[in-house]
């Protein structure tokens, strides 16, 4: 399983979100710290979940960082999160 396909598992089961769009951004970054041949180093996410209500964007984003914990281990350098709550 490729790591974005992970990281889409893994935010619809923790999160259960109205909307999630992962995107590999490898391809800006080559080059840069973290990047290696083939990508899945650099991720971009949006996501729209009930789970953030009456959170702050701080405890939203250690929500998504902690559900991706093991992306890390997994090569994982750079994560851009963009995490609301339903109307927002």
């Amino acid at each position: 399983m490729s790591l974005k396909d992970w990281i889409t598992a893994t935010l619809q089961e923790r999160l259960e979100p109205a909307r999630l769009v992962v995107e590999d951004e490898s391809h800006r970054h080559v080059g840069h710290a973290g990047w290696r041949e083939g990508g899945e180093t650099h991720f971009r996410i949006d996501v729209v979940s009930a789970a953030f209500e009456g959170k702050s964007r701080v405890e939203r984003h250690r929500m998504v960082n902690a559900a991706l914990a093991g992306a890390f281990e997994r090569g994982l350098h750079a994560l851009a999160i963009q995490a609301k709550a339903p109307g927002e």
